[in-house]
Order: structure tokens, then sequence, then C-alpha cells
């Protein structure tokens, strides 16, 4: 029996944000830079929302506790985007207009 043991290229350093991307900076010098459309949350997030993330495992991926959204480099690198339902993403939205609900 053989085992595929995969490696991690990078590791993330810095988020940043563009009006419709968000950029990955990794400490092998490459920037990710990916739409915001590929995650829902970040796009309905406010700017803040989104300024606001923590690096996770050492840089393995980022968390925004503010928009319940975690981002692996891993995924990023191999060009995965959100795999939210949109009945999801619907009641996330929905939560978030009326959070007494």
């Amino acid at each position: 029996m053989s085992t595929l043991i995969t490696e991690r290229d990078a590791f993330a350093e810095a988020v940043r944000f563009s009006e419709d991307s968000m950029a990955v900076s990794l400490d092998d010098g490459r920037t990710l830079s990916v739409l915001l459309a590929w995650y829902p949350r970040l796009l309905a997030g406010t700017s803040q929302e989104r300024a606001n993330y923590e690096l996770i495992g050492a840089g393995e991926g980022m968390h925004w506790p503010g928009l319940d959204e975690d981002i692996s480099v891993e995924g990023l690198l191999a060009g995965k985007h959100s795999a939210e339902s949109d009945a999801s993403l619907a009641k996330w939205l929905e939560n978030r207009k009326n959070p007494s609900k």
C-alpha cells in the first residue's frame, strides 16, 4: 500500500482586498489573487469585516470570525472556490439582515 503525501507549497502571510478581489501574499513571494465572487460571504461582508481576519495553522489558511468563513491556501492554490450551497448562503444572508431570528 502506498500513501500520497502532499506538502504545502506556501503559507499565507497577509491578505488584502480591492473592490472585487482578494490577494493573499505567500511566504514564498507569490501573491494569489481571486475574485470575491468566489467567496460570497467575503463579497457580502463589509471592508471592516474583511480586514478582520486571522491566519490559522501557521498560515495554512485564513479565518474571518465575523463572516464565519475559512479559506485554505491549499484550496486557493488548487483553484477551489466556496462550496457553500445556495440555500446555506441564503440562510446566512437572511440571518445577517435579521440577527434576532
